[in-house]
């Protein structure tokens, strides 16, 4: 069997029906819970996200019927049922949902929680950041860069990238004294229209 660090991540490009069933904060944790830790139970994804097995039940077949978490057939016995994320990375382009005002809601959604999730982190960081040696406080944090560039020179940017993380995601041993597990973000938006 190839091992998560071997095999290429799986990646689903979302249709308009997973798009409407993602959109809600229980899902999107559960799919993010289910992708950093690994295959889990409700309960112990309950537990971790503070909510109630029921919900989190409820939610995980809600997303399991569209296809984003399956059963892990490997794992479990009687009732208890193990879950996983069905895919590593989630894709689309905006301009997928142009025709479906309720997906596009959607996906403006999803793109928000994405916004609160790296604010929240980059909050938790600031709060915490004296625990980590400095060679950490120096490896974190933002930078950003202003360019004037055509949407394909974008896109080409954002796929060289994506294939320099997966390079290096490839080529790290977990095992390495002093590995930590790091969240990447990539994000590109317009230039503010008062510096346009």
């Amino acid at each position: 069997m190839e091992s998560d660090k071997t095999r290429a991540p799986r990646e689903v490009r979302l249709d308009h029906r997973q798009v409407r069933v993602l959109a809600h904060p229980l899902r999107m944790r559960l799919v993010g819970a289910l992708r950093v830790k690994g295959p889990s139970t409700a309960t112990t994804l309950a537990d971790l996200l503070g909510t109630n097995t029921g919900a989190t039940s409820y939610h995980l077949r809600q997303l399991a019927e569209v296809g984003l978490v399956v059963e892990d057939p490997d794992r479990g016995t009687g009732r208890q049922r193990f879950w996983r994320a069905a895919h590593d990375v989630t894709n689309w382009e905006a301009s997928d949902f142009d025709d479906d005002p309720d997906a596009r809601a959607a996906i403006d959604w999803i793109q928000g929680d994405q916004v609160r999730l790296l604010a929240g982190h980059a909050e938790q960081w600031f709060a915490s950041q004296h625990e980590w040696s400095p060679a950490w406080r120096d490896a974190f944090g933002m930078s950003d860069s202003v360019m004037t560039i055509p949407a394909a020179r974008l896109k080409a940017i954002e796929a060289e990238l994506w294939a320099v993380l997966e390079r290096h995601r490839l080529a790290a041993d977990p095992n390495e004294p002093g590995a930590e597990r790091v969240q990447i973000f990539l994000a590109a938006y317009p230039l503010l229209k008062e510096f346009r």
